[in-house]
């Protein structure tokens, strides 16, 4: 296997399952009892990083858990690949992912949201190249996934190994880290079912990051400066027109890991 494989494997499949072989085949997040290893919350049609990274930072600075892998969809979304080290039923997984939404999108429509894998599928592999649209899906890092707005592809592949040092950082929820989570949720999903609806949270909530310090923009990447990052350079400064930050961004993804 390489690198990416191993990620995938260690993350998201159960234990005996075969390594993806990044075509367009769905993944099998669950194992022959059917529980889970993994589970995919999407917000899509349109994609909106901005509303979804509520819940990103949510599930780490309100409920304590690891961060989720940041993927686009390819098409129309954004999602976050949740993983757990111990499978769970199919039931407390959706259950999880709804409670999440019920607390960190309750102004947005259900038709927008996805919980995966339903039962008896598979989910879309990323990285993969969609046939429908002939761009690719990808894992993101958090810096880089405001910048594709409401357009979450690239049409080139992502570099295997980016892609794996991505996934590298992540680890597993455990079952303590669940408890205490669905612990830390359940007060609020009582509140939510007694009282009337609240206002969807307001804009600066679910702003991501703060914005960039502007940096300088020159022609070429200057003395010094690596190709990759200037690219940086380019993908961070807001003074950048859209088109060019989106196109650094898709270079980044595609040109692989900054050497050590």
């Amino acid at each position: 296997m390489n690198r990416l494989q191993t990620e995938l494997c260690r993350l998201y499949l159960p234990s005996g399952a075969a390594p993806p072989q990044g075509d367009a085949s769905e993944l099998t997040l669950s194992g022959a009892d059917g529980e889970l290893r993994a589970a995919v919350l999407e917000l899509a049609r349109p994609a909106d990083w901005p509303a979804l990274s509520a819940v990103w930072q949510g599930v780490q600075g309100d409920l304590g858990l690891p961060a989720p892998a940041i993927a686009i969809n390819g098409l129309d979304g954004y999602q976050l690949w949740f993983s757990w080290t111990q499978p769970l039923p199919l039931e407390q997984a959706q259950a999880f992912l709804q409670a999440l939404c019920t607390r960190y999108l309750p102004g947005v429509p259900a038709r927008r949201l996805r919980l995966l894998p339903q039962p008896g599928q598979g989910v879309a592999q990323v990285p993969a190249l969609r046939p429908d649209t002939g761009l690719w899906s990808a894992f993101v890092a958090p810096d880089l996934a405001a910048v594709f707005g409401d357009e979450p592809a690239i049409d080139l592949p992502p570099g295997p190994d980016a892609q794996a040092d991505l996934l590298a950082r992540l680890g597993s929820m455990r079952p303590s880290d669940m408890l205490q989570a669905w612990e830390r949720l359940q007060p609020l999903q009582a509140s939510q079912a007694t009282e009337a609806p609240s206002a969807p949270p307001a804009p600066s909530a679910l702003a991501p990051f703060a914005p960039a310090a502007p940096t300088h923009f020159t022609e070429g990447p200057g003395p010094g400066l690596s190709p990759q990052a200037f690219l940086r350079a380019v993908m961070d400064n807001p003074g950048v027109p859209l088109a060019l930050r989106i196109e650094a961004a898709k270079a980044l993804l595609a040109a692989g890991p900054t050497p050590g």
